[in-house]
């Protein structure tokens, strides 16, 4: 994901514990008001409007960048979609949406609030919502004690407003990131086999250990307890079938697989954490636990170069480094040398298989339960328009000038049905700065034929919080199916008091409209500078229902 950064704090702590104790108040995060109004313009099933506080629309305006040509052309194969013009779209709910109340249970945060927010989303015209499943909250008890109480309240609340959900399977760490409202750290359980074993998560060439997710090269290894990662997550996925295999396939629809950190399928390499990394920087690579070092020991040897798996490359920098600034990024650097061909493609693979042995089990588990299985894979559209696109290598994705990194992971996503979800839709190139080689339209633009080349469906999020006509016309744009590479849904991140604002909502509730229009239209259309063409129903013959009292109070 690009820039919506949630990697972790920098070092393994004992005493991780959430800097945010959230209260079960009904002070919102979204900020809605209601009004009574008479003859509304748009007819829904009351005669109450919604209206909010007026702000300013954001704007990123940031000067044009320099192209530089990247790659080969892919030839685009016209990926198989259900033939509907329209794109759904989801809305992410807050971070801190699930907590644990004061009697040691999960419970639904600031419930008032969220429930007002949900009419008023269902209203728009949005499809449903996501909400992260937190691995830190709901096995936090101990191995295998599972609480599913809070989501089993989100879900009956979605399911009452009418709202489909996508729910993310969040394997990963939350806090210390931008955007992040809260932390929520692994189970403490997990937490205290770190603490035993520091190499069961990523580490950096300097031994910074990275606590946000288990690393990878301990996937089949007894390492939580007698189980491997994967068994717990396995277990994990099951336990949430069985508890909620009345809602798969009507209420939930989708099931998003967490894979790495912020959910997403790469290895922690931006992490932003006390400074650590700070965009535009090249980032680091993660392979320095020893359960990784023994995998590429092992890889080198086969190989016939056992000298090769000593380490990660000498020559690739530090996280804040240009790619010109290395012996291993630049223009004619080491990564377009044997050795380097050779290390990339074993950090790649190992990423894929990562990926690979995650979805598997996830689809022995979810098949057959009506709801479809998706997978997040970061925008790092950073030093794309270099020839090593450095930023994208030390992530785990092997892509560059001369090589297509992104065929490989749609093809492993096809394999197995699972959706493609990808972010950065609402960026443009001329918005980046010119010295950081940003190209997120020509990246979108790569990752959709390569999705349409696997036959595997794509569906995009925005990157960062944008409220503007111009994002979303990006959007609008970006989704359209007329090439046969449009997006499946759309989940706009994410619900907050901004988004409620009088400007915001109403090109919002724009967008929407034009989302269920199949994107055909390039510009939004231009409303009242005073009032939002949004009604929730409320009202009844001019009396306020308890239901508006309460939300007129937030």
């Amino acid at each position: 994901m690009a820039l919506t950064l949630r990697s972790p704090t920098s070092f393994i702590s004992k005493t991780l514990k959430p800097s945010h104790k959230p209260t079960n108040s009904d002070d919102p995060t979204s900020l809605i008001s209601f009004v009574s109004l008479p003859k509304p313009s748009f007819t829904a099933s009351s005669s109450c409007r919604l209206r909010a506080v007026q702000v300013r629309a954001l704007a990123n305006d940031l000067g044009p960048v320099p192209a530089e040509r990247l790659h080969p052309e892919s030839k685009a194969v016209r990926a198989a979609h259900s033939g509907s013009t329209r794109v759904p779209v989801y809305v992410m709910l807050p971070l801190d949406t699930i907590f644990k109340g004061s009697d040691g249970k999960g419970a639904v945060n600031r419930a008032r609030a969220l429930n007002a927010s949900m009419m008023a989303l269902r209203s728009a015209g949005v499809e449903g919502i996501m909400a992260d499943v937190w691995w830190g909250l709901v096995e936090r008890d101990g191995p295998m004690k599972y609480d599913w109480e809070g989501y089993a309240e989100l879900v009956r609340m979605a399911e009452r407003n009418g709202l489909k959900m996508q729910m993310v399977m969040s394997f990963h760490q939350c806090g210390g990131n931008v955007g992040d409202s809260c932390s929520i750290p692994l189970p403490p359980w997990v937490l205290e086999e770190m603490s035993r074993d520091p190499d069961i998560v990523y580490t950096d060439r300097s031994g910074r250990r990275n606590p946000e997710y288990i690393s990878l090269g301990c996937d089949e290894l007894p390492v939580l307890h007698g189980r491997t990662p994967i068994q717990v997550y396995s277990d994990y996925m099951r336990s949430f079938r069985d508890r909620f295999s009345n809602y798969l396939g009507n209420v939930i629809v989708e099931i998003q697989v967490g894979m790495g950190p912020c959910g997403e399928l790469r290895y922690p390499s931006y992490p932003e954490s006390n400074g650590t990394w700070k965009f535009p920087g090249i980032g680091e690579f993660q392979c320095y636990d020893k359960y990784m070092k023994a995998s590429l020991q092992a890889s080198a040897i086969a190989a016939g170069h056992s000298e090769w798996g000593k380490g990660g490359p000498h020559d690739a920098g530090q996280y804040n480094q240009f790619p010109e600034d290395t012996g291993f990024f630049k223009r004619e650097g080491t990564w377009n040398t044997e050795y380097g061909q050779f290390f990339l493609s074993w950090y790649s693979d190992k990423l894929l298989q990562h990926g690979d042995r995650i979805l598997t089990a996830a689809d022995s588990i979810f098949s057959g339960t009506g709801a479809k299985l998706s997978a997040k894979v970061a925008g790092i559209h950073w030093h794309y328009r270099t020839r090593s696109h450095a930023a994208e290598l030390t992530a785990g994705y092997y892509n560059t000038r001369n090589r297509d990194g992104y065929i490989p992971i749609a093809k492993m996503l096809a394999k197995r049905g699972v959706v493609m979800n990808f972010t950065c839709m609402e960026m443009k190139d001329e918005q980046q700065p010119d010295h950081a080689g940003c190209a997120p339209e020509l990246l979108v633009e790569q990752v959709k034929k390569a999705a349409s080349s696997a036959g595997v469906e794509l569906a995009g999020e925005n990157a960062l919080e944008r409220y503007d006509e111009a994002a979303y016309a990006k959007v609008l744009e970006t989704s359209r199916s007329e090439t046969g590479m449009g997006l499946s849904a759309f989940t706009y991140l994410r619900m907050n008091k901004r988004l409620f604002e009088e400007a915001n909502w109403r090109q919002f509730v724009s967008f929407v409209k034009a989302m269920g229009e199949g994107g055909r239209k390039s510009t939004l259309p231009r409303c009242d500078s005073s009032q939002s063409d949004l009604y929730v129903g409320f009202v009844n013959k001019g009396e306020r229902k308890p239901e508006a009292e309460a939300a007129a109070a937030l």
